[in-house]
């Protein structure tokens, strides 16, 4: 990885705390837009690109290793509170422990996520995975940020966690390197992330328009569409 990428990484979740911060709102109409795009670009990655890559070499255990990724992202969740999908549940009152738990959660994610940026592979899917990674921490660090602002901590105090946030995906690809991976082992950590993507997304996009509804509007369908058809489009 080079230094804009690194970059790209950290300011998405800058961007992210930024809004939270000073346009609350203003942008927290956007948040489920924003999300189902994400998410919808994270599916179709993950479905065109990186699904075929994991299962491109045999005996890796690249669907055991999906399976665990998917169930992984299920237990990061208990202590996130589902922030990777835009979920705000604030708790005034509970002082540095809940914060700590929901960063345990969204911390070991992001680090594991990194790795398979750090080590070998092609470039142009790694690309993709780093851009699929930064546009769903924009709208998980602007959720984050409302949260915490929600349950009653500080400005530095939420800068703090923000700053720790942004630097962890860039200090996994950063281990991924300096590790350098076994390529039989980055098949199986990517098979990971890819079936913790699989989560995000599509509890995402069940969710798109509430958990009291069956449907999806007009509006986020196209959303979905337009994220999925970039995908297909970078992609190819």
């Amino acid at each position: 990885m080079v230094w804009w990428q690194y970059s790209l990484l950290f300011l998405a979740v800058l961007a992210g705390g930024g809004l939270a911060q000073y346009g609350e709102q203003r942008f927290r109409a956007y948040l489920p837009v924003l999300l189902s795009f994400s998410g919808a670009y994270l599916l179709a990655i993950a479905a065109l690109e990186l699904i075929p890559e994991v299962f491109s070499e045999p005996g890796t255990s690249a669907g055991l290793w999906l399976l665990a990724g998917f169930f992984v992202q299920l237990l990061l969740e208990g202590f996130s509170q589902g922030v990777e999908h835009g979920h705000v549940h604030t708790h005034r009152g509970q002082g540095p422990g809940f914060a700590i738990q929901v960063m345990i959660g969204l911390g070991l994610h992001a680090l594991l996520e990194g790795l398979p940026l750090g080590s070998a592979g092609d470039h142009l899917h790694q690309n993709h995975l780093l851009v699929g990674i930064a546009l769903h921490k924009l709208p998980a660090a602007f959720a984050l940020g409302l949260m915490l602002y929600g349950s009653g901590y500080s400005k530095r105090f939420v800068w703090g966690c923000m700053v720790i946030f942004g630097f962890l995906s860039p200090l996994g690809a950063v281990l991924g390197e300096l590790l350098s991976i076994d390529p039989l082992w980055r098949i199986r950590i990517l098979a990971l992330v890819v079936g913790s993507f699989l989560h995000i997304s599509t509890t995402i996009l069940f969710e798109a328009d509430g958990s009291h509804r069956h449907g999806i509007s007009v509006k986020k369908f196209l959303v979905i569409i337009a994220g999925m058809a970039i995908a297909f489009i970078t992609v190819h």
